[in-house]
């Protein structure tokens, strides 16, 4: 995506990466979703990358593709919390929609 970015911290869904003002956390579900806006989140207080997701009535949401974690703030280890936090909440999505998935 970027060639100034350090080498991905990988989740089972999601990445995290250093662009040296941020710590980008990126959503692996999300990608390939185009990004309709950048503004700021409201759960994480920082600036977001979000895209439209489409329910089955046709009602779109707004979701979260990437967040920007200003490293003035926030440590690696802050942001990869929140990413397994992230990550736990998809493992259960999963364990409940796909038991027999053994690729956890």
């Amino acid at each position: 995506m970027h060639a100034d970015r350090s080498p991905p911290i990988k989740g089972k869904f999601y990445f995290i990466y250093d662009d040296n003002l941020n710590l980008i956390l990126e959503d692996k579900t999300k990608r390939g979703l185009e990004v309709r806006e950048r503004n700021s989140d409201d759960k994480y207080n920082v600036d977001a990358d979000k895209g439209m997701i489409h329910d089955m009535d046709g009602i779109g949401h707004k979701v979260g593709i990437r967040w920007y974690f200003p490293k003035s703030k926030y440590q690696v280890e802050d942001v990869i919390k929140i990413a397994e936090e992230m990550d736990a909440k998809y493992k259960a999505i999963q364990e409940m929609t796909c038991p027999d998935d053994d690729n956890s």
